[in-house]
């Protein structure tokens, strides 16, 4: 059961501009949660913003949705844990 990772542009945008280990590590992650998005080990929902989850890689916070229908995972955005959440 796997899933297709899609990015938005901003998402790209931030990985373009980070160092290469940290983009690596990111990289994983989304290969890790196209297998099981919906591991708790991996990832959480955010209880503000429902249909929203949350994968933590380091200082890092990785935003997506899920379509079960389509398997699409849908990274919103990837941005450190002090800006994320502001948007």
């Amino acid at each position: 059961m796997s899933f297709e990772v899609c990015l938005t542009h901003e998402a790209e945008k931030v990985l373009d501009r980070i160092d290469r280990p940290t983009e690596e590590r990111i990289r994983h992650r989304f290969h890790q949660l196209a297998v099981d998005p919906f591991d708790p080990r991996l990832s959480g929902a955010l209880t503000d913003r429902p249909g929203i989850r949350k994968s933590r890689v380091g200082g890092w916070r990785i935003l997506y949705t899920v379509d079960r229908e389509a398997k699409l995972l849908f990274v919103i955005t990837v941005d450190t844990r002090g800006q994320v959440y502001r948007r």
